[in-house]
């Protein structure tokens, strides 16, 4: 017997219909468990060719990556603020500041197969262009870009806030850069710079936003900010949720960030109970040295779990919660907790988890925060530890 057949609940983000904002499971197959989307119209994702494109609303964003088009994962991304203008038309018209340089508009392919990338030359050594956005003292925000070389070395030095700048190396394809700064002043000055004399890019797609990391274009056109509202991926009242313990949940994928708000971080899975606020099992990344394992029914525990962890790795983890005081977990093929000593919490309280939340800890008093997904599962029994360590290796 295969693995997936003992699962409840099998999700590997693969089939979508848009227009009933559903993402569809693969166990169960009558439609029972297929989760609700909710997302913004123009959200974009990288499609199966590669290109980036705007997606129709509450679609669940199947997000590929360059380097594997056959596997997607599912992009969900919290609310974010686009502040650059005129992003895929790079220009002096457009409010673009030149120093030892040129910019040539729609002169190029660009990442969504239009021919609206523009081409910066360097004139003079240092040649740079650059905008000024108005920003916020003390507060963090990520510039990003698309860059390919055209001619020259390939080291560009991509601006964010004041005159901070940093060094990346670009080739002949594209390749998004990004820099994350905390602003020291009330001016944002995003763009990019080259040192030799006649070194040329194509740039397209700029992105500035508050946050510590960047999240999927937002393509603008306009001279005002624009705004992508926080993706959700949720199934409300799933008839096949566990009625007591135990139960295992299984979860794939990436941390997009560690934010250092601890209890409310990146969260790869919830299992709550509609409405209620008090009522959850989770996971969360509480930083890059230490996990933590939520169980809420009424009273709230929380057991700290070290491990280390960074953004660059796909985890494969299972959580195995056994009773009142006992659980299991397994990452990547390798036990990082065993205890039957935990603080006492009863699956049956005040409320009884009934749905799942993708990337999400609360249904009620929502904290806004996501982290996208690979593939989940849920299973209405305790694995063994060979199964657990067959599911994560």
């Amino acid at each position: 017997m295969s693995i997936y057949d003992k699962a409840t609940l099998v999700q590997i983000p693969s089939g979508y219909k848009a227009s009933g904002a559903k993402l569809y499971l693969v166990i169960p197959a009558d439609g029972d468990g297929d989760f609700t989307v909710s997302a913004d119209a123009d959200a974009t994702r990288v499609n199966s060719n590669g290109l980036i494109e705007s997606t129709a609303a509450n679609q669940a964003r199947l997000n590929y990556d360059f380097d594997n088009p056959q596997d997607p994962h599912l992009l969900l991304e919290p609310t974010r603020t686009q502040l650059a203008h005129y992003t895929n038309a790079i220009s002096s018209a457009n409010g673009y500041g030149l120093t030892n340089g040129t910019l040539t508009t729609n002169s190029h392919a660009a990442p969504d197969g239009s021919n609206e990338a523009s081409t910066f030359a360097a004139t003079a050594a240092d040649g740079q262009f650059q905008k000024i956005k108005t920003s916020s003292s003390g507060v963090e925000y990520t510039v990003s870009a698309y860059v390919k070389r055209k001619t020259g070395t390939g080291t560009v030095y991509l601006r964010a806030v004041e005159n901070t700048n940093t060094a990346v190396t670009v080739t002949d394809e594209w390749t998004r850069v990004s820099l994350t700064v905390t602003s020291t002043s009330t001016n944002i000055r995003y763009g990019m710079a080259l040192a030799t004399s006649g070194d040329e890019i194509y740039v397209w797609g700029f992105q500035v936003e508050a946050g510590s990391y960047a999240t999927s274009l937002i393509p603008n056109s306009t001279g005002t900010d624009i705004t992508r509202t926080v993706d959700g991926c949720k199934k409300l009242n799933f008839s096949d949720m566990p009625t007591d313990y135990p139960f295992t949940a299984f979860w794939q994928g990436k941390i997009d960030d560690y934010d250092g708000s601890g209890f409310t971080s990146q969260v790869p899975f919830s299992l709550v109970a509609t409405g209620a606020f008090n009522c959850f099992f989770a996971l969360n990344f509480y930083s890059t040295t230490q996990l933590t394992l939520r169980r809420r029914n009424d009273s709230d525990t929380s057991h700290f779990i070290s491990f280390l962890s960074d953004k660059d790795t796909t985890y494969k983890i299972a959580v195995c919660f056994i009773s009142a005081t006992a659980a299991k977990i397994y990452i990547n093929g390798t036990e990082v907790l065993d205890s039957t000593s935990l603080t006492s919490v009863p699956y049956i309280g005040t409320n009884t988890p009934d749905s799942v939340l993708m990337a999400q800890l609360r249904d009620s008093s929502d904290t806004g925060k996501r982290n996208s997904c690979d593939q989940f599962m849920l299973f209405n029994e305790e694995l063994s530890d060979s199964e657990l360590i067959q599911i994560t290796s």
